[in-house]
């Protein structure tokens, strides 16, 4: 999606977060033991969603375009005139006989 980067801007929503709860580091006494274990701080990412859904959009878009497009030639290949059916043989065969009626 190259293209589409430059189209954009190259913006890049994935850095995008809220943090609700700063993260403890560990702590170490002084032999090097860990006293107290790293707690994690909790972060709402909602960057990633917003670039998922900016992703979605210009795909959808793109295969709206495709389809469209195909629809489009589908109607001029079906709006060109056809040669009209030949006739049945219902309809050839009293042709005939009155061609032949007609030559007497």
């Amino acid at each position: 999606m190259p293209p589409i980067d430059l189209l954009v801007g190259g913006v890049n929503f994935s850095d995008l977060q809220i943090t609700i709860k700063e993260g403890i580091p560990a702590q170490l006494d002084a032999a090097g033991n860990v006293v107290s274990e790293l707690i994690p701080a909790v972060i709402v990412n909602y960057g990633n969603f917003i670039q998922v859904v900016v992703d979605f959009l210009i795909i959808a878009f793109a295969i709206f375009m495709v389809i469209k497009a195909m629809n489009s030639a589908k109607k001029k290949e079906e709006a060109k005139p056809t040669a009209p059916p030949a006739p049945s043989k219902e309809e050839v065969l009293p042709t005939e006989i009155r061609d032949l009626l007609k030559n007497k």
